[in-house]
């Protein structure tokens, strides 16, 4: 399939509108197909209201299939340009009983709306929609935020106001160029840096907003300069005698940054630092994450609620039939972006979610052996501030003297998300999908679930690990650009029905099976003609769509506003690979080095004791012992996984003159024996950790999972 240069297409006309010009802005990209000799402006084709995408994104013009343009161009050759005059009008408004038909450079000029979303709808002047603003209290002229021209701030075509900023005012002109070089990703208002709200609002109002990455992105070596590290030690007494430029590699002379700003930095000797994994803050960043207590991020605005925004109904529409075209690289792409802005560390986005946590501390009653009904009051309490540091202490139901003891947050988030795994909210074996809960829906259970997530997330709890690639794909690119699978059916009668069509090798099979399950079709309206042994993939299809993502519509919903919590769902859709890391998969499996690595010494070895504890842990990877490397996390900080944001305090060890180890989850702190014997050591860490957790899991073996 051979594409025209460039330069041989300035010449030739597009088969809709029949202009020469070239104008991505105004018309999209122009395409020129030598084999069938036709030309195409990208709008002109997305907006015809005949002619839907059937085929791939690299079949036909952009997934438009040839047989299907040429049929869209004779139908509009029998239409008349309400502008021009001439006929080829492929176009026509939507509104109801209008029956204007235009080209889209007439459309243009006419001052036409078309909507590059949903449906792909268009309107023309009389009935195109407006912004309404209730008042106008600006007597002067404003400044167009991005060109910075003054402008009349009264709505009109021409002259667009942002809808969660009342003095952000705008020339059309310059939103559809600034949307055209940002993209999806980049796009947002110039005052707040608001997006979703925003980019809903243009789309509305017929701004293209295309699914591609920022122009500057794209650019070569564009980040040069980010690859400068500062090398320069800047602690008040530099003990380098190499003097404070001086940077050795792998030694106590490496210099580390500041690991917030990146533009201070210290040699790992000059601070008392032990390796290089471990943080440093310089002097500046430290009083602000710490000593400020007024120090939060900016507030969010708040999202429009569902029923403003008609989300039952967009949900249980079908898939719009034209899909905006997606820029070659981000095609590859799709759930695992690889741009600059994509590669961030999982730890750092949830450290820098971290600094809205205040100083000021709520501490929550945790009832262990009611884990999930003691969370839900206390999350659900007035006084509960999600950006609030938490303290945890453990109480005793039906306890007469009302005594408490301190609880680890970690240890108490852990066990959190054991039971919410093992909940009836969700379904499936390993991956998992959201479940329809009537009772969980009426007592707004998936809110709370996804709150409780994005709190766990951001307070140092441990990552769930345990959503299908559909549901997290759900969660960052919407249900409608999601497509499920057979293995996201947890229903075993319903994955039947799906593998029985599936497999059916006649047409006569296939319409037998439809009548057996004519009634379970019908109700979940999915009934279609077959008349091909193929439309059994179209019907498997709309099976799998409504059975995994439309019957779940409203959990969904209400499972994604409590992920937005603190801002986290923001951050899953902006770094979808750092996240997909953490939410789709287990974390990996503990060994003897990263646990020797993970626990530093908190007191003056025995040098005996430590040699003990290193011989016990590789006895414990090789399998001779009744413990497991988890086992000795759990005991240690309440946590079977090191968590993405890390431990907070680091996990230490002491050696004791003690007969058994003692863990201090609270601290994060185990305190190993000090024995004559390496036999000795182990049979006392065996006997202590084994017996410790066995008791902990009779407790709660009767709540988890309930």
């Amino acid at each position: 399939m051979n594409e025209s240069k460039p330069g041989d297409s300035q010449n030739l006309a597009c088969v809709f509108c029949r202009k020469n010009d070239d104008c991505p802005n105004k018309y999209g990209e122009k395409k020129t197909k030598e084999k069938w000799n036709l030309t195409v402006h990208y709008y002109c084709l997305l907006m015809s209201s005949g002619i839907w995408q059937r085929g791939k994104e690299e079949e036909g013009v952009y997934g438009f299939l040839i047989e299907d343009i040429r049929k869209e161009v004779n139908r509009a050759s029998k239409l008349k340009c309400c502008v021009c005059k001439k006929n080829g009008a492929s176009i026509g408004c939507v509104a109801p009983r209008c029956k204007r038909s235009y080209h889209f450079p007439c459309g243009l000029q006419r001052e036409c709306i078309f909507q590059f979303t949903g449906n792909f709808a268009s309107f023309c002047w009389d009935h195109r929609p407006v912004q309404i603003i209730t008042s106008n209290n600006y007597r002067e002229s404003l400044p167009c935020t991005i060109c910075l021209e003054f402008i009349e701030p009264i709505p009109s075509y021409n002259v667009l106001r942002s809808p969660c900023c009342k003095n952000a005012w705008f020339h059309r002109d310059c939103l559809q160029v600034q949307a055209i070089n940002a993209g999806v990703f980049f796009f947002r208002c110039t005052i707040c840096n608001n997006s979703d709200i925003f980019q809903k609002e243009m789309l509305r109002m017929g701004i293209h907003i295309p699914e591609k990455d920022a122009s500057w992105e794209l650019e070569e070596n564009a980040y040069q300069e980010l690859l400068q590290h500062y090398e320069r030690c800047d602690v008040r007494r530099c003990r380098c005698k190499e003097g404070r430029d001086y940077n050795a590699p792998d030694s106590k002379w490496e210099i580390k940054r500041c690991h917030c700003c990146g533009s201070s930095g210290t040699h790992l000797a000059c601070s008392s630092l032990r390796s290089w994994e471990q943080n440093w803050e310089c002097l500046e960043c430290r009083g602000i994450i710490y000593n400020s207590g007024e120090f939060q991020k900016a507030k969010k605005h708040v999202l429009p609620n569902s029923n403003n925004v008609g989300i039952t109904d967009c949900l249980l529409e079908e898939s719009s039939p034209k899909l905006p075209r997606q820029s070659p690289g981000s095609q590859s792409k799709d759930l695992l972006r690889q741009g600059s802005k994509f590669r961030r560390n999982v730890s750092t986005l949830l450290i820098e979610l971290g600094f809205q946590i205040k100083k000021k501390t709520k501490r929550l009653y945790i009832n262990k052996a009611n884990i999930w009904n003691s969370a839900l009051d206390a999350f659900r309490n007035r006084n509960f501030n999600p950006s609030y540091a938490i303290e945890v202490a453990y109480v005793i139901e039906n306890d007469n003297f009302g005594s408490e003891h301190p609880g680890s947050k970690q240890e108490f988030l852990s066990l959190l998300m054991q039971h919410l795994e093992n909940s009836s909210l969700f379904e499936g074996s390993l991956s998992k999908n959201l479940s329809l809960n009537s009772q969980a829906l009426k007592e707004n259970l998936y809110y709370e679930a996804g709150k409780m997530l994005a709190i766990s997330l951001v307070h140092g709890g441990p990552s769930p690990g345990f959503f299908s690639k559909t549901l997290f794909n759900c969660l960052v690119y919407g249900p409608e650009n999601t497509q499920p699978i057979l293995d996201d059916v947890s229903d075993f009668d319903v994955a039947q029905i799906i593998i029985r069509i599936n497999t059916a090798t006649t047409v006569a099979d296939l319409k037998s099976i439809i009548n057996e399950c004519y009634n379970y079709l019908e109700l979940i309206g999915c009934l279609r003609l077959i008349t091909t042994l193929s439309d059994k993939y179209m019907l498997v299809k709309d099976i799998l769509g409504y059975h995994v993502i439309q019957r779940v519509h409203t959990p969904f919903e209400s499972f994604k506003q409590g992920l937005k919590t603190l801002g986290v769902l923001e951050k899953i859709q902006a770094y979808p690979e750092a996240f997909c890391s953490i939410l789709c998969h287990k974390p990996e499996s503990l060994s003897a080095k990263i646990l020797s690595e993970l626990f530093t010494v908190h007191t003056l070895p025995d040098v005996k004791a430590l040699g003990f504890w290193n011989s016990y842990l590789q006895a414990v990877e090789d399998g001779k012992s009744t413990t497991t490397m988890e086992d000795i996390l759990i005991f240690a900080t309440g946590c079977s996984s090191i968590p993405p944001a890390g431990f907070k305090p680091t996990p230490s060890i002491e050696c004791l003159h003690v007969d058994f180890p003692v863990g201090n989850k609270c601290n994060n702190c185990l305190a190993i024996p000090i024995t004559n014997t390496y036999k000795e050591f182990q049979e006392n860490m065996d006997f202590t950790i084994r017996n410790t957790l066995r008791l902990e899991k009779e407790e709660s073996s009767h709540y988890i999972g309930h």
